[in-house]
């Protein structure tokens, strides 16, 4: 089985590309932009795509599915992903697969990462406005549905009561991880070095995942927000701040 992935719900964009079978093949492309840049999902996510494809030597028509995530992450972002790969999916008629960006980013532990003392991961993303997306499993069964914590959007401070809850020995890994390292941490949190490549989505696990996953029409993937989208908050702040709609 052939698989092209890709994800945008970070600023970083990433493709990948699996083929099972043997000899299997598993190929990447990312792009990471530098502290203060910013993310290019829209002129990126096509050629890097079309990178991972040439490199494997894999034409549309070996490709048995394509997999996208689904976030949480930022509305564009996702937005940009998400439409990429429906576009892909409906011209090529070829079966559309929604991942978690969560669940494959909890996909990078394992009790050989150096681990540790570690029982349970928590995927943690920088929702930004002061706030983290994060979902928890106990290491070693990131491939089902989150049984330690569900996917939601919280404070880091109301993380921090949840990795308190949850007990010792919880691996916190992601770029939300690093970004509030001294609340996780004062919790409990196991955090790898800020420089980690445990903390980066990466599209080679939706691909994986995906290999169990049953795909859809382009139209039944959708993007998992877990809040709304920063112009709804600014106009509603707005709307609170000028004492509400008048009549």
């Amino acid at each position: 089985m052939t698989i092209v992935a890709l994800d945008t719900a970070t600023r970083a964009t990433v493709a990948a590309l699996l083929r099972s079978g043997d000899p299997p093949l598993e190929l990447e492309a990312r792009d990471d932009p530098a502290p203060g840049e910013r993310p290019r999902h829209a002129t990126r996510v096509l050629e890097l795509v079309a990178d991972v494809m040439e490199r494997g030597g894999v034409g549309w028509d070996d490709v048995d599915a394509i997999a996208v995530g689904v976030g949480p992450g930022t509305f564009t972002g996702l937005r940009i992903g998400v439409a990429s790969a429906r576009a892909l999916a409906r011209a090529r008629e070829i079966a559309l697969v929604g991942v978690s960006t969560l669940q494959s980013l909890a996909c990078n532990a394992s009790a050989d990462d150096g681990a540790g003392r570690a029982g349970s991961v928590l995927a943690v993303l920088d929702a930004r406005r002061g706030e983290v997306f994060a979902a928890g499993w106990p290491l070693g069964h990131q491939e089902g549905p989150p049984t330690l914590l569900s996917a939601r959007a919280c404070s880091p401070a109301a993380l921090g009561e949840a990795i308190v809850a949850i007990g010792p020995g919880a691996l916190a890994i992601g770029e939300g991880a690093v970004e509030f390292r001294e609340v996780l941490e004062r919790a409990g949190a196991l955090i790898p070095d800020d420089h980690s490549a445990i903390h980066r989505v990466s599209a080679i696990n939706h691909c994986r995942l995906a290999l169990s996953m049953r795909g859809s029409s382009p139209d039944q993937v959708q993007p998992e927000y877990l809040r709304l989208p920063d112009a709804e908050i600014n106009r509603r702040a707005s709307r609170g701040r000028a004492g509400g709609p008048k009549s």
